[in-house]
């Protein structure tokens, strides 16, 4: 039995912080993670992609993102217990819980946070009939490392962040050889300065952009040679490619966590903003996985949650011992 302060069921960058400001209250973490290294989607789905909107950094790229992370934890030593899911949760008579995992792992702890981001997640896919033919031949859903695509030919799908980042990053930094970027409609949900900056590097040439249009077909021997892209005007139009790159997000699920009692809104956990704790005391939802009015999923918002969370955690612990509030500024981090 691995036995601690507060269980933390995610190892991603919300996770890793709440490490840091349980360790400020003397409180011990371990992360549970079924992924096989910390990080979440930050190290396991886009390590390479620069991050800009995290306080101090003008831009950040995922995976320096984590290992900064983990170098602020270290001090307070974690635990982790990786490439273990989650599975169950029981209350002892003395009012701990025990979470075991996938492999029988159990853990025990009077404070249960659940920092698991989108949870277990797939991609979607457009509706194209013969995709799965050409998946990891040429389509992929998400761009691990984007010097795979250097001086190659890439179409990417969506109209989103995502698909708005990485068509500037690509054609900005020269990586593809050619940037193809295809939206069904001509205004997209991504932030407006990404907006603009695509609309600017298309008048220059630096991405095609066609908007109004979907991939609706893919062509190749064995590997994607081209897409067949249908516009709502001009109709079918079939461009070589040699990489095309769906990206309309990811369908989340809470996995076995959506069977532990906890109050659910639209595959998200519903939390009271006051601390961010669930409708169990004890259990925590913070970072993307939980719901409330004017919920905004950013890093940034979910650190904040944690932060709180740890402190109404102290105060459920140790009911009796007053907090007050320490600076890291005036103690630093040795000091607590």
């Amino acid at each position: 039995m691995i036995q601690t302060d507060i269980i933390i069921i995610g190892a991603g960058p919300v996770g890793l912080f709440t490490v840091f400001e349980a360790g400020l209250l003397k409180l011990r973490c371990h992360l549970i993670d079924s992924l096989p290294q910390p990080g979440g989607q930050c190290s396991e789905i886009y390590p390479k992609k620069p991050i800009y909107d995290i306080p101090g950094f003008p831009s950040v790229l995922a995976g320096d993102l984590i290992d900064n992370l983990m170098e602020q934890a270290a001090p307070f030593k974690p635990g982790f217990t990786l490439g273990e899911a989650a599975m169950t949760i029981d209350k002892t008579e003395d009012g701990k819980f025990i979470v075991t995992t996938v492999k029988g792992t159990k853990h025990e702890a009077p404070i249960v946070m659940i920092a698991g981001g989108l949870g277990v997640f797939e991609p979607r896919k457009p509706p194209i009939d013969t995709i799965d033919n050409y998946e990891d031949k040429g389509v992929e859903y998400i761009i691990k490392d984007p010097e795979f695509y250097r001086g190659k030919r890439v179409v990417i799908a969506g109209g989103g962040d995502s698909a708005l980042d990485w068509s500037i990053f690509l054609a900005e930094k020269n990586i593809a050889k050619e940037v193809v970027l295809v939206h069904r409609s001509s205004s997209f949900r991504g932030h407006l300065d990404s907006v603009q900056k695509v609309i600017d590097m298309a008048g220059e040439g630096k991405i095609s952009l066609v908007t109004e249009a979907e991939v609706t077909g893919i062509t190749g021997d064995g590997k994607v040679e081209g897409v067949v892209i249908t516009h709502q005007k001009d109709g079918e139009i079939l461009r070589e490619t040699d990489h095309f790159i769906p990206l309309f997000g990811l369908k989340p699920s809470l996995g076995p966590i959506a069977d532990w009692g906890l109050e659910i809104d639209k595959n998200a956990i519903k939390v009271d903003t006051l601390d961010y704790s669930t409708n169990i005391p004890g259990i925590y939802a913070i970072g993307d996985v939980n719901t409330y009015e004017n919920k905004l999923k950013l890093i940034l918002c979910g650190f904040h949650e944690g932060t709180l969370a740890v402190q109404s955690a102290f105060a459920r612990i140790y009911p009796d011992k007053k907090n007050i509030l320490k600076y890291t500024t005036v103690n630093g981090v040795n000091g607590f």
